[in-house]
């Protein structure tokens, strides 16, 4: 009989411990659930500082496309996006008056060569009777492009204004000096076919007055050709020349002033086969300067060479002669128009290779020690040819 309570009182502690362990557990849930309602609360909060902050940038994305959007429509320089295949994906209003509003999804470098126009000047190519310039930039990394291109025809037209009156004003400034160098071979000719009147004249002496006419005659008429040079630029034209091609036109010109005047002629290429783009008979008629050039500055029994070779990406030729030398002096002011140091000569012939050579994107400079001889060299960009439409 005793037993029985032992029972009920063992259970009843039972039951009490499992309701003290629901009671931890029901409290443990409370307590979770006040903590996970205040987390949710908090994210709740971050969540709508982020919604606010992402429209805040999404607004500000917005009014910067906007703006750019306003800047491209308003640009006067031209703006086009090409693809990974480079077709033309978008163009600002200045692209689409140069070329048309039908080049957007046409492929660029088949649409380019029946628009453009090479001209004179690398870069710039001729559309109508604008002059553009065109800047191809990366614009990402799956191989896309944009193209800047600007019209720079009052720039040009300009420049080449500039480039006249300087000449003109050059000109003017000489011009008494000019009309001195005119006047003595004109004065000379005159003395000479005077005396080719005279009838007591043996034969032998009108030959040669005729002869001495005749020189004086082809004087004048250089210096005014080089005059004329001077005055209107040289055009530079877009002919591919190989250099042992204008070092041979220069060498045939030259060879018999040398062997009149008993000096020696070397040409040296060791670059015949580099391209370079212009007009041929400029470059060849710079050379030829620097070689008269050098040829009077040489004694009989002087040498001159003519050496053609590359440096880097450019074609260096140079003119070396063992005449005197150039003083320091002389040497600064040697490529300005009318210098010149001899009685008989204009000034013009280093001034016009130093044009021609700068036209063709050049460089020219001199050397000389005094009593060792001069070096004149010039530097050309190598296959300018090979230069595309963008």
């Amino acid at each position: 009989m005793n037993e029985v309570p032992q029972l009920l009182g063992h259970e009843a502690q039972e039951l009490q411990r499992a309701f003290d362990v629901f009671n931890q557990v029901s409290q443990a849930l409370t307590l979770a659930y006040h903590g996970l309602q205040g987390r949710v609360e908090s994210l709740t909060a971050e969540l709508a500082v982020a919604n606010g902050e992402l429209r805040r940038q999404y607004e500000a994305k917005e009014a910067l496309s906007e703006r750019l959007s306003l800047l491209l429509n308003s640009l006067p320089a031209g703006v086009m996006v090409l693809d990974s295949a480079a077709c033309v994906s978008a163009a600002n209003p200045a692209a689409c008056a140069m070329f048309g509003r039908e080049i957007i999804g046409k492929n660029w470098p088949a649409l380019a060569p029946t628009r453009l126009l090479a001209t004179d000047t690398p870069g710039e190519w001729q559309v109508h009777s604008r002059r553009l310039a065109i800047v191809e930039s990366p614009l990402d990394s799956a191989g896309g492009r944009i193209l800047l291109i600007h019209d720079v025809t009052a720039a040009h037209d300009l420049k080449a204004e500039l480039e006249r009156n300087q000449r003109l004003v050059a000109m003017g400034e000489m011009a008494a000096s000019l009309a001195h160098q005119l006047r003595t071979p004109l004065a000379t000719a005159l003395l000479y076919s005077a005396n080719l009147g005279r009838e007591d004249l043996a034969d032998a002496a009108r030959i040669r007055f005729a002869g001495k006419t005749t020189a004086q005659l082809q004087r004048l008429e250089r210096l005014i050709q080089e005059v004329l040079l001077f005055a209107r630029g040289e055009s530079i034209g877009r002919e591919t020349i190989r250099a042992e091609q204008l070092l041979s036109d220069a060498a045939q010109t030259v060879q018999p002033l040398f062997l009149e005047k008993s000096v020696a002629f070397r040409v040296s290429c060791q670059a015949g086969q580099v391209i370079v783009t212009g007009s041929r008979k400029a470059l060849a008629g710079a050379l030829v300067n620097l070689l008269e050039n050098a040829l009077q500055a040489c004694a009989a029994g002087g040498q001159v060479i003519l050496a053609a070779t590359t440096c880097g990406r450019q074609l260096r030729i140079g003119v070396c002669d063992t005449g005197s030398g150039i003083s320091p002096e002389v040497q600064e002011r040697v490529f300005e128009p009318f210098f010149t140091t001899r009685g008989q000569g204009t000034g013009l012939g280093l001034a016009i290779a130093l044009g021609v050579v700068r036209a063709h994107r050049g460089t020219i400079k001199v050397s000389s020690i005094s009593g060792q001889g001069s070096e004149f060299v010039i530097l050309l960009p190598i296959e300018a040819a090979a230069e595309r439409a963008p």
